[in-house]
């Protein structure tokens, strides 16, 4: 029996990725199409522009906006422009409103989500690559929507079109100005709406950190590498810290104390960080609860060395950040160690 001639999916691979100008979902389809249509020949490379949409926008099968609608794409979702025609655009558009696959990858070849689809739209509130300050609108726009998305009865997408946005725009945009923030920013609503979910969860009742639902971290390990030494880098790394920490302390003195070396660690690697302030005092917080977890346990030794080293703790913030609010809260915090009111355990009082 004669063997097919046409080429392995590797091979595939290795050709298409030669040409480096198209777009990663473009070059994704390419390889996926012969594979899933093996009588059909693969189809013409298209070569466009990427972009996204600002507002709710609407696909045609033609350049008319009487001709069948074909689906609506929401803001934030990738797009590539392919043609023009005045001021109509043929798009291949993603139409997953989620975008709920594995660490966000493009959707363009993910077997397990729709496929993009290909339609006709007008060029109102669309962002492209191209577009002149582009990536300021898409800024302005994604705070809008992360502004929205904390109000009381705030729409349930908003969260949602917000991280998109800005993830957007840190991909149209990499030289941006803003492209270190809108990343940390996606990143960052995503890694809150995780932790919400995971913190609701009976599993995050165990003490140990590992027993519960561990966040993504891929978004913010990225974060760290491609914004390395700048403060976008710092809170990513400081997020991270989550899945470190225990769950509920079930009275154990190993907790806050393994917490406060997390924080102080921290604090002492990134200490222009805008969370370092946080972390110092979350560091000497917890040696106060250790204080006084010892005390009800009758280890007055191991009790006064937690007490004396979140006085010492207290005092370094107070002298390496003195324009922050934690100044006060630690002062806060002394004055309760030095008057013997309980940190942890306030019933004992």
């Amino acid at each position: 029996m004669l063997r097919s001639k046409r080429m392995s999916l590797p091979d595939r691979l290795k050709g298409v990725m030669r040409n480096p100008s198209l777009p990663i979902f473009v070059l994704l389809a390419s390889l996926l199409a012969p594979c899933c249509f093996a009588d059909k020949k693969p189809p013409p490379k298209p070569a466009g522009t990427l972009a996204t949409v600002i507002r709710e926008t609407i696909l045609f099968v033609s350049a008319d906006n009487t001709s069948e609608r074909l689906a609506t794409i929401a803001p934030g979702r990738e797009m590539v422009i392919v043609e023009r025609n005045g001021q109509w655009l043929r798009v291949f558009a993603n139409t997953d409103n989620e975008e709920s696959h594995s660490q966000d990858a493009p959707i363009f070849g993910q077997e397990a989500a729709p496929p993009p689809i290909s339609g006709w739209t007008t060029e109102k509130g669309v962002i492209a690559a191209d577009t002149p300050n582009g990536d300021a609108v898409l800024f302005g726009v994604a705070v809008n929507a992360e502004d929205l998305a904390s109000e009381a009865h705030a729409p349930k997408r908003a969260a949602q079109d917000a991280r998109l946005l800005y993830r957007r725009l840190s991909e149209l945009f990499p030289q941006s100005k803003y492209a270190g923030e809108a990343a940390w920013r996606s990143a960052d609503i995503r890694w809150q709406l995780e932790k919400e979910d995971a913190f609701s969860r009976p599993s995050a009742h165990e003490k140990e950190n590992y027993l519960r639902q561990q966040l993504d971290d891929d978004e913010m390990k990225k974060i760290e590498k491609r914004f390395a030494g700048t403060k976008w880098a710092d809170l990513a790394a400081y997020d991270m810290l989550d899945n470190k920490i225990c769950g509920d302390w079930q009275g154990s003195e190993k907790c806050p104390e393994k917490e406060s070396e997390l924080y102080l660690k921290y604090a002492d690697e990134h200490p222009d960080s805008p969370r370092a302030p946080e972390a110092l005092y979350k560091a000497a917080w917890r040696q106060a609860a250790a204080a006084d977890m010892y005390s009800a346990d009758n280890e007055d030794k191991k009790s006064d060395e937690a007490r004396a080293r979140a006085k010492e703790l207290a005092a370094r913030l107070q002298t390496k950040y003195p324009q922050t609010d934690y100044v006060s809260r630690a002062a806060a915090l002394v004055y309760k160690l030095e008057q013997g009111i309980p940190i942890y355990g306030v019933d004992r009082d």
